[in-house]
């Protein structure tokens, strides 16, 4: 039977993926939309940057988000004094931390979904008078649809597996911060099994679903190409 502390858990898990997912996205989009269709100089650099949560440890992400977040960091301070508000240690900064983890894996499938598509379709509705902007709302957007959301559950199923940098700066709270992962780690420690492979249940099934879901967009994307 499934306990009120694992059902918080996994809310706070399912809530904190949720948000990070949603804070990432656009940011990926527009990296992505940059690497895809800009010719700046040095987006190999840019590459890079993004890259780095990708192969850095995870708790070395939490490290830099609690400097920046921390009551004496850059934003942290400018956000208590402003607003009174501290992020740090509450299931904000959990979702903050998976967003970030998960942000190189959107930006991936996002360029995935731009490279495929015809620029040359922007610049007929162009040459029809359509504007930059309307041409890719009505024309590029609908045609990555699958690529984007397929890179939301790929960020999302990325961002229910958080532990490191989650562990820095969102803490193992119960009740508050604490998600699958960091509520696996303390049964373990704990000894207790049988919750560990009801947490272990949990978080495959999650993960599963939200995989064969991008799975099955992929699938779909691939077959219209054709």
């Amino acid at each position: 039977m499934i306990t009120d502390t694992e059902l918080t858990a996994l809310r706070i898990s399912l809530q904190s993926a949720a948000l990070g997912t949603f804070l990432a996205f656009p940011i990926a989009g527009l990296i992505a939309l940059t690497l895809v269709r800009t010719r700046i100089r040095w987006k190999f650099l840019l590459d890079t940057l993004v890259s780095i949560p990708l192969v850095m440890p995870p708790i070395i992400t939490g490290y830099f988000l609690l400097i920046l977040l921390g009551k004496n960091g850059p934003l942290g301070s400018m956000l208590d004094k402003t607003f009174g508000v501290e992020i740090i240690f509450t299931w904000i900064a959990a979702a903050l931390a998976a967003g970030l983890i998960a942000l190189p894996l959107m930006v991936r499938a996002i360029e995935v979904a731009l490279a495929e598509m015809d620029p040359r379709m922007e610049l007929v509705a162009r040459s029809l008078g359509a504007s930059r902007l309307y041409a890719f709302w009505t024309i590029t957007l609908p045609l990555c649809k699958k690529g984007l959301i397929a890179s939301i559950l790929l960020g999302f199923a990325r961002g229910l597996g958080e532990f490191g940098a989650t562990l820095i700066i969102a803490g193992n709270i119960p009740g508050r911060t604490q998600t699958l992962p960091l509520a696996m780690f303390t049964e373990l420690q704990a000894g207790n099994d049988n919750s560990v492979i009801r947490l272990v249940l949990l978080s495959l099934i999650l993960t599963f679903l939200t995989l064969l879901t991008h799975h099955v967009l992929i699938r779909k994307r691939k077959t219209e190409a054709k």
